[in-house]
């Protein structure tokens, strides 16, 4: 089954416009109250071993089952006979709300810790139709439950063959979106190892550096609007809460952020497609970007945006390009020749790879990318070629195994103690 996912603008008029606000809002309530009940059950069979709760508890039946996602949905049924607002929203959408609020708590068992948090006022972002009919679009227009027709700037047409499935309606700082998920019965195969081989390394100095030479500038995204996000943030601290001027403000102030969100897309999606264009595999290190975006270095780590890069749109950029993607191993990619596999040690300042054993000059983010290339070409069960110095370029054998050869080789070479 393949699922693709295509986001347009909308223009609803007024009266379409206060309907879905007023939906937002609803649904939001709802989920605070999912959370709210789901929270009260779990502290009603908790306490601390060593004091009472300095707060007043819920009590709860000790046989009262656990308000699970099944039991909140057939909640909604009873209290939109005692709430009328509740039925001037879809119910499948205020369902979905229920699946959402289950979702976050799944991720929270997860992870083992972290309550879901409640939702203020204007934090709901959007709503989902989880049925949508397959004749929805005619012309520019598109018919939403309960809502009608909304005009839609369908700057690219859904392929020929695909079912509409849900749609979800977004609302942003710049206006208002709808993301609609279609399907097929299709079955794709995977992308096949063939081609030019590329090895990416990613930093901060540069952007990229690839193993054929090729090093990106990291742009600084956040940095060149700093100022003027700072002095409207500056005058939000002064605006009076609820009042129209503050919500203007915000108003600006989200606008600015999802155009520095909208830069940072755009040009890593032209520069996964650049990639596409030249390699028809590329490998980059399995690098976990949460834990460097923890560092000294995590405001510009999240302004370059590398693990939105890596792990999200260059995967989608190569599948929907057919080249192969794989992940390597990021253990000393930079302490490595790759050119002769020997280990040369090195600090963060020094930025030219200068091998003892070989000779080989290179700049470290460029030698990086070699490694990782070799490394990714013996994990598809490449061969690489050999080189003049007579080693098995890195990354052609497991470490191990490497080791080995290399001291086979220095036993052979060495003289015999008996004739």
């Amino acid at each position: 089954m393949l699922t693709l996912t295509y986001r347009y603008r909308i223009y609803p008029d007024l009266p379409q416009e206060l309907q879905m606000i007023a939906w937002l809002e609803t649904c939001r309530k709802v989920y605070n109250y999912a959370v709210r009940e789901r929270k009260d059950w779990i502290n009603s069979r908790k306490c601390s071993v060593n004091a009472c709760s300095l707060q007043s508890e819920s009590i709860i039946p000790a046989d009262a089952p656990y308000p699970d996602y099944y039991k909140q949905k057939k909640a909604l049924t009873e209290a939109k006979k005692m709430n009328p607002a509740l039925k001037a929203v879809h119910s499948q959408v205020l369902q979905d709300v229920i699946g959402r609020v289950d979702a976050a708590f799944a991720a929270m068992k997860q992870r083992g810790y972290g309550f879901p948090r409640f939702k203020k006022s204007g934090q709901f972002k959007s709503f989902l139709f989880p049925q949508i009919d397959n004749d929805a679009i005619v012309g520019n227009e598109i018919k939403l439950p309960k809502i009608g027709q909304i005009t839609i700037n369908l700057h690219r047409q859904i392929p020929s063959g695909f079912k509409l499935k849900t749609a979800r309606i977004i609302r942003k700082a710049s206006g208002w979106y709808i993301s609609i998920t279609v399907q097929m019965d299709v079955s794709i195969a995977d992308s096949t190892p063939q081609g030019h081989a590329l090895g990416i390394d990613v930093g901060l100095e540069y952007f990229l550096s690839t193993s054929d030479g090729e090093q990106v500038k990291r742009p600084r995204f956040f940095n060149q609007l700093h100022r003027k996000l700072e002095l409207l943030q500056r005058r939000l601290k002064n605006k009076q809460k609820g009042s129209n001027n503050r919500r203007k403000l915000n108003q600006k102030i989200g606008r600015l952020h999802e155009r520095i969100s909208e830069c940072r897309r755009d040009f890593h999606f032209q520069l996964a497609h650049h990639l596409c264009d030249n390699a028809g595999m590329l490998f980059v290190e399995d690098l976990d970007f949460r834990i460097m975006a923890k560092g000294m270095l995590g405001k510009h780590i999240l302004d370059a945006g590398l693990g939105q890069f890596v792990n999200q749109i260059l995967p989608w950029v190569c599948w929907k390009r057919d080249v192969y993607y794989g992940k390597v191993n990021p253990n000393s990619t930079s302490q490595e020749c790759p050119d002769c596999g020997a280990v040369v040690k090195k600090d963060l300042r020094v930025r030219v790879h200068h091998c003892p054993e070989c000779g080989s000059t290179k700049p470290r983010d460029v030698a990086s990318g070699q490694v990782i290339r070799n490394r990714g070409l013996s994990a598809v069960g490449r061969i690489v070629d050999e080189i003049a110095c007579g080693r098995v370029l890195s990354g052609a054998l497991p470490r191990q195994d490497r080791v080995k050869q290399e001291s086979l080789r220095s036993d052979l070479e060495q003289p015999a103690l008996y004739a």
